[in-house]
């Protein structure tokens, strides 16, 4: 766990350092989505090597489509939320 706090400090110095380079920040940005993709495609990976997970794939199928709807869901309604009564303007200020 200390490993992983070091490299994230690390990487949010190097960030701040780097801030006002947009070649960097540009290719950074990038690099994270692959990055993503990359984790994505080996999260899919061992869950099909998983026996397991598979035997239960069609129980557990329901609980995530309802904890999807409901997470998205939720955060419509927060967004909505929270750019009519923080963000919107109110008529007259500008």
């Amino acid at each position: 766990m200390f490993t992983v706090v070091i490299i994230m400090a690390a990487g949010m110095l190097a960030g701040f350092l780097l801030r006002k380079r947009k070649k960097i920040i540009s290719l950074s940005e990038k690099l994270v989505m692959w990055a993503i993709y990359l984790l994505l495609f080996l999260l899919g990976v061992a869950i099909g090597v998983n026996d397991h997970i598979l035997e239960r794939f069609a129980d557990m199928g329901l609980l995530a489509l309802a904890i999807t709807i409901g997470g998205v869901a939720g955060s419509i309604l927060m967004g909505w939320l929270v750019f009519t009564f923080v963000l919107k303007p109110k008529p007259g200020n500008p």
